[in-house]
């Protein structure tokens, strides 16, 4: 289910957006740190435009899956990637109202829990997250830190500490926690909180 609005947002090109990333490397760190390899199963959510799963495809991970709302992201990056899009799965759908059908070792999301602004949505997504994570998975989260904007492509967003990001996952324990000081292609600030989480 795609959303009009994010089409639009990623129509504009990726420079346009204030968290891209033209090389992922707090995200990579992390994913390895929480056990990442080739034989890893590997979803990123909210990845449309990201050239995550271009680097872990390049590392020879097998099994990429790709989530985001916008069709118009997705795109992107099967453009960029070429023949290669066709080694990851692309799924444009809406997070609250997607009921995986298996399983991932590896959860990773980057700047899309943040705009989670209702308390129902993040029950949600939580719900959906356990729903999809192998029982001896693993999750990488980064969201705007405490100390980061209150606002991002005009929407209000969440902002989190490290013990309030955690809290959002009940059920699931706190294996790392690191700050990350993101430049957007334009030169500002963003701080990020990142969390690794197991069962």
């Amino acid at each position: 289910m795609a959303d009009s609005r994010w089409d639009d947002v990623y129509d504009r090109g990726d420079s346009r957006v204030s968290w891209f990333q033209a090389e992922p490397i707090v995200s990579l760190r992390l994913l390895h740190d929480a056990g990442l390899h080739v034989g890893s199963s590997v979803i990123d959510i909210g990845g449309g435009a990201s050239c995550l799963a271009d680097r872990l495809v390049e590392r020879g991970v097998r099994d990429v899956t790709v989530l985001d709302v916008a069709e118009s992201a997705l795109q992107i990056s099967r453009k960029r990637l070429g023949s290669a899009a066709d080694r990851v799965t692309w799924l444009a759908e809406d997070l609250r109202q997607w009921r995986p059908a298996r399983r991932f070792d590896l959860w990773h999301d980057r700047a899309t829990f943040h705009f989670l602004t209702e308390p129902g949505d993040r029950a949600e997504y939580a719900s959906v997250l356990q729903a999809a994570l192998d029982p001896h998975g693993r999750v990488v989260i980064g969201a705007f830190a405490e100390d980061g904007p209150a606002l991002c492509s005009g929407l209000p967003v969440a902002r989190y500490t490290p013990a309030d990001l955690s809290a959002q996952f009940p059920g699931l324990r706190v294996m790392r926690v690191e700050r990350e000081e993101h430049r957007t292609p334009w030169g500002a600030i963003q701080p990020f909180t990142w969390v690794i989480l197991c069962r």
